[in-house]
């Protein structure tokens, strides 16, 4: 069940700094409230998963999964140029992610 709760969580994080870039500096209402509602969803549903996953891979799934995600929306959406390093670091990420995972099978 904490993985649920981790990918709403996640969900809703993605959602929240998606909103934060139409809020143009929070002088728009609606995008802003968008983003605060979606950041306190995404804080108490991480809030859940911290119930059953230890806090140190859950904050490492949860922050790099979103990296990633707000990444290639940022290409998609906000047309953001894409490179090599910028390929390169987020696998980067994503890797030191999968190696936290894996290390907490070891003990």
């Amino acid at each position: 069940m904490g993985f649920l709760y981790l990918l709403a969580a996640i969900t809703f994080e993605v959602a929240g700094t998606t909103a934060l870039k139409f809020t143009e500096g929070f002088t728009r209402l609606l995008p802003s409230i968008v983003f605060i509602i979606c950041y306190a969803i995404s804080f108490f549903n991480l809030s859940q998963a911290l119930k059953s996953i230890d806090l140190g891979i859950a904050y490492a799934i949860w922050s790099a999964v979103g990296v990633a995600l707000i990444a290639i929306l940022g290409v998609i959406i906000f047309k953001e140029p894409v490179n090599p390093i910028k390929i390169i670091s987020l696998i980067l990420i994503i890797s030191g992610v999968v190696g936290l995972k894996l290390s907490s099978s070891f003990y």
